[in-house]
């Protein structure tokens, strides 16, 4: 197992071990809102039962008053038959019964007058009432709104009584009123800071609101109206009866219930923003990191090669000076010469490069013929150029010439010990051209296709990892090009493609 799988190892853990954690505290909290939301409900129904009976109270007042009413009435007509029966009553009638109906009245206010709307008599007026002098069918309504008790008092004449209810039943009307106004208000200022909308049995009157609502619903009657059906699709309307007609009481969930239902779901982009956002940090300190030692690698080993370099240039002119007909010195210049551009490569990975105007096609040509000479005859290197001109591109020869270089010994690595072909194709691209160096080699598998690039992965027994890496920089960094692995098949070979802009 190497660096690499087990880097993916510890990720796939890190991973699931977060998801655990989202989980669980997903889970949790979903349960906490339940529970809120649950007691909330039980609340609500609480509340609404205590409508129900306090609605069930104030009717039963008012049928109370409704029952006194009646009964008012009724004493008042009795009071108006025993009248009649005093003024007609003979010497030989008892009378006793009579005056204790029509003296037993102490609260009830009436007014008697003639056929000609005189008043003859009257009893417990208030003072606004008694300054009545005329009363008749045209404006009784300044009295009453019961209509008169016709009394026959003399042969063809009659008088009428007037009558309303005493002033008892009033001042409990008046507390009936306010009992009911109380238990509007009630509703709608409900402890629980539910949404509550009243209206009347038309549904579109509003009697009273109250809870967490906002007021421009309440205030624009397109909104209301969508805002009512939506809290009578959700939840069942209350029905409330009372003496002014049917009630209807449309509530919703607080505004903490709704905005806790959330809650998980922010809980969890917050806690998913913050895992991407640690592994991308992650992930982009450590390429930085890796970036800095590659590089210092590369220039420390320029360094140190610079040293033996130029001691063997030296020594190699001496030795031609001393045996100038020796042959292999010349050899050993152009050794000499190759660790000098060995030199020069790892020093520019280490340092931003020149890019100057060259020809992609000359420089693969010159990297071809190097490497031909020096790849196994059994391996096949040809190029393919599908361009139809020169093509110019700002590059840095030294280190493209080395990832070309690269790559193709690294294909002949992939060939191995058997026959084979590496075919270079350059092609035009969209914003480019593209450089496909393919290989009749052993494949990669699908799992290293990503970590190959990576600074240290290496397939090989003896390899350092760091060809395919530095390759990576030169094309990707410092060219703002793009290298990959355009396809692979095990024991059927691979093909990498190199982006270069124009």
């Amino acid at each position: 197992m190497n660096l690499y799988t087990q880097n993916r190892n510890w990720k796939v853990f890190l991973l699931i071990f977060a998801t655990i954690i989202v989980a669980v505290s997903l889970w949790y909290t979903n349960g906490f809102i339940n529970k809120v939301s649950r007691s909330e409900k039980d609340q609500v129904e609480l509340w609404a039962k205590a409508i129900s009976k306090k609605a069930h109270i104030v009717n039963y007042t008012e049928k109370l008053f409704s029952d006194l009413r009646e009964k008012e009435k009724r004493y008042v007509y009795l009071w108006a038959q025993a009248t009649r029966k005093l003024i007609t009553a003979g010497p030989n009638d008892d009378i006793e019964f009579l005056t204790g109906v029509i003296s037993g009245n102490k609260d009830i206010p009436m007014i008697v007058t003639n056929e000609e709307g005189y008043i003859t008599a009257s009893k417990n007026l208030s003072l606004k009432h008694q300054q009545i002098l005329n009363l008749n069918s045209k404006n009784a309504h300044i009295f009453t709104d019961y209509p008169p008790i016709k009394a026959l008092y003399f042969e063809n004449q009659y008088n009428y009584i007037y009558f309303r209810n005493s002033n008892t039943y009033y001042q409990l009307k008046r507390t009936l009123n306010d009992l009911i106004r109380s238990f509007v208000d009630e509703i709608a200022n409900n402890g629980l800071s539910t949404p509550v909308i009243i209206t009347d049995s038309t549904k579109l009157n509003i009697i009273s609101y109250g809870g967490d609502i906002d007021t421009n619903k309440i205030n624009n009657p397109i909104d209301l109206a969508s805002y009512i059906d939506k809290m009578a699709s959700e939840k069942d309307p209350i029905i409330v009866t009372l003496t002014k007609g049917k009630y209807y009481v449309f509530y919703d969930e607080s505004e903490t219930l709704t905005r806790l239902r959330y809650f998980p779901f922010i809980l969890f982009i917050a806690i998913l923003i913050f895992l991407i956002t640690a592994y991308t940090l992650f992930n982009i300190s450590r390429k930085s990191e890796q970036s800095k030692v590659w590089a210092g690698m590369a220039k420390e080993t320029a360094h140190q090669l610079g040293t033996p370099i130029s001691s063997l240039m030296g020594w190699n002119e001496l030795m031609k000076l001393n045996y100038p007909s020796e042959e292999g010195f010349m050899e050993m210049d152009k050794d000499i010469d190759r660790l000098k551009l060995v030199s020069e490569r790892f020093s520019k990975i280490g340092s931003i490069p020149e890019l100057k105007p060259s020809n992609v096609i000359e420089l693969i040509e010159g990297v071809t013929n190097y490497m031909q000479s020096r790849v196994p005859s059994r391996i096949k290197l040809s190029i393919n150029n599908k361009l139809t001109d020169n093509c110019l591109l700002n590059l840095n020869n030294h280190l493209i010439i080395w990832v070309f270089e690269n790559l193709i010994r690294n294909a002949v690595d992939a060939i191995g010990a058997n026959e084979g072909s590496i075919t270079i194709t350059i092609s035009e691209t969209d914003k480019g051209i593209g450089v496909d160096i393919a290989d009749s080699g052993k494949g990669i598998p699908k799992s290293n296709q990503k970590t190959i690039f990576n600074p240290g992965f290496s397939t090989k027994s003896r390899g350092w990892g760091l060809g395919l890496s530095l390759s990576k920089r030169i094309i990707e960094e410092y060219h703002k090009g793009r290298i990959y692995v355009k396809s692979s098949a095990i024991n059927e070979g691979s093909i990498f493609r190199i982006s270069l802009r124009k």
